[in-house]
């Protein structure tokens, strides 16, 4: 009995020597809320949709491959195909972050910079319904989520204006100066080449 006394008074006085070292000093941990911390950029925060940067639009195709790739089916995508065009219409996108796992295999598996996990870990709710984020509250968050856009864009042609082309009989640089027609009165034959003397022959 009195060496468990013994036994817990050694062990207090350690962890009042290793509690004395550090007082004194600035604190380690974030005083939170009043402090946050930055997460790194490929840290795995909550899962956003992502914008176009131009437009603004989603840019989502609904190709259900994240959905595929969740191992927690907490990706549900409704994009029903288009029987005339073949493409699909994206109708919903719902994430429910009880059942994510933060696992980033749905923005490995996304070939068109659509969904990211995003730096961000304030999104705790009173209520189970709150951690179900739909389309609109996805993108909203993702709005302002910088990202490098992978997508492959079709080039734009451009168009000509056969109206405003050059004609080359009508059209004529600037730098060439017209020539003057002359009267045959001007023109000058050519002189006549000069034959070169012949050798004298002999006796002559």
């Amino acid at each position: 009995m009195i060496m468990k006394i013994l036994k817990d008074i050694k062990n207090l006085i350690a962890g009042m020597g290793i509690t004395g070292k550090h007082l004194g000093r600035h604190a380690i941990t974030i005083q939170y809320p009043e402090q946050k911390w930055e997460m790194p950029e490929r840290s795995r925060g909550i899962v956003v949709l992502l914008s176009d940067k131009e437009s603004g639009e989603l840019n989502c195709t609904g190709c259900l491959l994240c959905m595929k790739a969740c191992p927690s089916a907490a990706i549900f995508v409704d994009a029903p195909r288009d029987p005339e065009t073949k493409k699909r219409n994206l109708i919903s996108f719902t994430v429910d972050n009880g059942l994510c796992c933060f696992c980033g295999l749905c923005e490995e598996a996304c070939n068109f910079s659509a969904i990211k996990l995003a730096t961000m870990y304030e999104f705790s709710e009173p209520e189970r319904e709150g951690f179900i984020w739909d389309m609109k509250k996805l993108q909203e968050v993702g709005i302002d989520v910088d990202y490098i856009d992978t997508r492959k864009k079709k080039p734009v042609k451009k168009v000509v204006n056969p109206a405003a082309a050059p004609n080359p009989t009508v059209d004529k640089p600037a730098t060439e100066k017209p020539t003057a027609e002359k009267s045959p009165e001007e023109v000058k034959p050519a002189a006549p080449p000069v034959e070169p003397d012949k050798p004298k022959e002999d006796g002559a």
